[in-house]
């Protein structure tokens, strides 16, 4: 069965002065504060569409690739994945770099790796990313 997960955003005032509000309305865990000075600056505690894009990122990767491990017979005792979103005003989204350091009873380096680089392209958030190049670096804790 598909699911459908919502978040609205409003906005007031003009691009580099005006101020929005991201209200995660699926979850109800609250609201962010959004600004362009957030999203091409310093964050000053407010978070930005990359940010959020990192998050969901970060946490699909995780999803995917400890689904990906136990069907293959090595369950991950622990993932930690981190996700850069890099962008560049005037340009957009220029790429993604993901993080992951885990540990995997049973696997070795380079099974972690290959299976890490699958999980990478076949996670739902990256191929909904796929037009940014996507980089990765994995290793076992």
């Amino acid at each position: 069965m598909a699911t459908t997960r919502s978040a609205h955003t409003v906005w007031e005032g003009n691009l580099l002065q005006g101020t929005g509000t991201v209200t995660f309305d699926s979850s109800g865990i609250g609201e962010q504060a959004v600004s362009w000075p957030s999203r091409a600056e310093q964050a000053n505690g407010k978070t930005s569409p990359e940010e959020l894009i990192a998050a969901a990122h970060s946490s699909c990767f995780c999803m995917a690739f400890s689904n990906g491990l136990d069907k293959a017979g090595t369950p991950p005792t622990r993932l930690v994945t981190s996700a850069d979103v890099t962008f560049q005003p005037g340009t957009g989204i220029t790429g993604i770099h993901l993080t992951v350091e885990g540990t995997v009873p049973g696997m070795d380096e380079a099974a972690f790796v290959a299976a890490a680089e699958e999980a990478k392209v076949n996670c739902p958030v990256s191929q909904a990313l796929k037009a940014t190049p996507i980089t990765l670096t994995a290793k076992l804790a």
